[in-house]
């Protein structure tokens, strides 16, 4: 749809999807209409995931997109702090109600921004070279292949990071409930203001380096944070606290280039589905997240030695594919 209708429709269109799924919600009275609203959200958000890159590619114009994918990323965290926070106080104080406050806000939020995507954003035209004008598949596109199963090792981290902290701290370690909440939030915090800054700091690097040096950095997060256990009970918030902002840079650094990487890497003629496809790294990860979480009912050690081998097989991978991948993509100019 992205490389036929261009992604600004389709970016639209997956906001009017997820309005119709919020809506539907509010009309919900049983399990048949609940799942339709569920399943609305989820194809709208699926749509969304699958064709915002590539509007934000247009948006951003002509040169490398690192940059304005930080600004996307900042944003993305500040408003990912911002609604749960919004969530958290309507359900704390309205009650059932605030169910219903909070599902018209979400609905009439998602309308906005279907207008103001339609009306108020104006990308660039997406040309196409001649040359490359034959359509390919990703799936055949081994390399491309290879970068996706990369990012889904990196991701893995992250969403464990998301996943599993709350329940190694107040589960495995015993500490109290809010820890959780404050690791979150600090981690939110700095992805929401430190974006451009990771762009910034790691410019002298190729875009695959810099990706290799965030696995490396959530290895040494693994191996820090398991270390915990070691430490008498007065001293594990503060230092997890510091552990949170290794975390923190792998995360920065990672979100900051990977995305370019993929615009960059994709053949322009099909380059929607080539991002579509990109997303799978992120969605498989959300998914397989839980179930390695769910290792720690068998070891305390367990869930994080995955995360760390994750880790090392992404670096190692990445710097296999490196002269695979298009050099253009690899080594931008910042």
């Amino acid at each position: 749809m992205v490389d036929r209708a261009g992604p600004r429709s389709v970016v639209v269109l997956s906001q009017v999807i997820q309005a119709a799924g919020a809506f539907t919600y509010l009309a919900a009275d049983g399990v048949a209409v609940t799942v339709l609203a569920a399943a609305l959200l989820a194809t709208g958000q699926q749509m969304f995931y699958g064709s915002l890159f590539a509007l934000i590619a247009d948006v951003a114009g002509v040169g490398p997109k690192d940059k304005a994918f930080a600004v996307v990323g900042m944003v993305r965290s500040a408003s990912f702090g911002a609604g749960t926070l919004a969530a958290a106080v309507l359900l704390s104080t309205a009650g059932p109600t605030g169910y219903t406050v909070a599902i018209t806000l979400d609905g009439v939020s998602f309308v906005l921004c279907a207008l103001l995507l339609r009306f108020r954003v104006h990308p660039m035209a997406h040309v196409v070279p001649p040359q490359e004008s034959k359509a390919q598949s990703p799936l055949r596109d081994r390399p491309y292949l290879a970068l996706i199963g990369v990012t889904f090792l990196v991701g893995l981290a992250t969403d464990f990071f998301l996943v599993g902290i709350p329940v190694f701290t107040v589960e495995q370690l015993h500490m109290p409930d809010w820890v959780p909440g404050a690791f979150l939030g600090l981690i939110t915090a700095i992805t929401a203001t430190c974006g451009t800054l990771a762009v910034q700091a790691t410019r002298m690097y190729k875009r695959t380096t810099a990706v290799v040096l965030s696995s490396g950095l959530f290895a040494v997060w693994c191996v820090a944070a398991l270390a915990t256990v070691l430490l008498p009970s007065a001293w594990r918030i503060p230092y997890l606290l510091v552990t949170t902002l290794i975390v923190a840079a792998a995360v920065l650094i990672f979100q900051s280039r990977v995305n370019a990487l993929a615009e960059a890497a994709a053949p322009p003629a099909v380059r929607g589905r080539y991002l579509a496809a990109f997303q799978y790294a992120f969605a498989i990860a959300g998914v397989a997240a839980p179930g390695v979480v769910g290792l720690f009912q068998i070891a305390i050690w367990l869930p994080w030695l995955v995360v760390f081998v994750c880790a090392c097989l992404a670096a190692w991978g990445m710097r296999k594919i490196d002269a695979k991948l298009p050099q253009h993509a690899v080594a931008a100019s910042l």
